[in-house]
């Protein structure tokens, strides 16, 4: 069997996870970032060839398949747009982007490629999310009445600190986009689009730390009728407290719970039981802090399933961009709320 070819941009704490995956799958060829020293530990760990330049990286390299995107938020469609046109596929960490421009710039050159673009939303695959899913694809619960979507994290001053792009508004975007844009996935995923938003935002713990909110409330309605509230804070005290989704339909009531959407916690379906569950994988634990559940395994075998396989594609740039848009829909009606 032929194995993909790989490089890494951005050699932070998540480009592990895709090199584990990779050399699990596929060969990881090289691997590049700005600063010299986590491209050389990557590259050393993995017996990869190590560049601190994206352009020379695409130039030398003229064997590879798959450029993984890692980097900063605000260069995600920057460093997918030069592979795109180096005539490579692309697999973006979330959030896509953190502009609606820049994802349908980025769907226009992997279009005009003739390109895949991937865009990793691992919580799509826990298990608890999974089986709700099926069950709202079955017409199991009905017509769907409500959902209430809350996100109750912890990310104190060191964990900005320590990086030298989150809490920017340029590179990281906003809370929405680097800590629950998986959530914000889900949303659109199970319900569809958003049709509007109301929302208040604040920075209540995080001032001169970040240049945007460290908590909102939301009140959204949805294209097919849905209404739902969507609470969001990094202010939990000292550790992650929750991530979880409650719906409300017309045959039954299910709430996903736990801190990282992994546990199903409630369930009242009429004529209907979700029953062994398997055991989902562990979430990111980064030291100081925890994210979302890392379920990049189940990524990069859908990855190679498409592109081998003729598979289907698990998310797509379209995908990407509809939830970037949605969070674009929030933030603007933040800003009307503070005039």
């Amino acid at each position: 069997m032929n194995k993909l070819k790989f490089a890494i941009i951005g050699c932070g704490r998540i480009a592990d996870r895709h090199a584990v995956q990779i050399s699990r799958l596929g060969y990881l060829k090289a691997v590049c970032d700005n600063v010299g020293s986590r491209a050389i530990s990557l590259g050393h760990k993995y017996d990869s060839k190590i560049y601190s330049d994206y352009d020379e990286l695409l130039r030398n390299e003229n064997d590879l398949d798959v450029i993984a995107v890692c980097t900063p938020n605000g260069l995600h469609a920057e460093h997918s747009i030069k592979a795109f046109k180096k005539g490579l596929h692309v697999l973006c960490e979330k959030p896509m982007a953190i502009t609606v421009y820049d994802c349908g710039e980025m769907i226009k050159e992997a279009e005009k490629a003739n390109k895949r673009l991937f865009v990793v939303k691992q919580n799509r695959y826990n298990p608890p999310v999974k089986a709700i899913k099926e069950a709202l694809d079955e017409n199991r619960l009905g017509k769907i009445f409500s959902i209430q979507l809350n996100c109750f994290w912890n990310r104190n001053a060191e964990y900005y600190n320590q990086s030298d792009w989150k809490g920017t508004i340029n590179l990281d975007g906003g809370t929405l986009f680097t800590q629950f844009s998986h959530f914000i996935d889900l949303l659109y995923w199970m319900f569809g689009d958003i049709k509007k938003a109301e929302s208040i935002t604040r920075n209540f713990n995080h001032d001169k730390i970040i240049e945007f909110e460290d908590t909102g409330v939301v009140i959204v309605e949805f294209y097919n009728g849905v209404i739902g509230t969507i609470n969001y804070t990094v202010n939990s005290y000292s550790k992650n407290m929750e991530g979880s989704l409650t719906i409300f339909g017309e045959y039954g009531t299910v709430k996903i719970g736990g801190q990282y959407l992994n546990e199903l916690e409630y369930q009242n379906i009429r004529d209907y039981k979700i029953t062994n569950l398997p055991e989902g994988n562990p979430p990111n634990n980064y030291g100081q802090y925890v994210g979302s559940m890392s379920n990049h395994d189940k990524v990069y075998e859908n990855l190679v399933d498409v592109l081998l396989n003729n598979g289907t594609i698990g998310t797509n740039g379209f995908e990407g961009l509809k939830t970037v848009e949605i969070i674009d829909k929030i933030y603007t009606a933040a800003k009307r709320a503070k005039v």
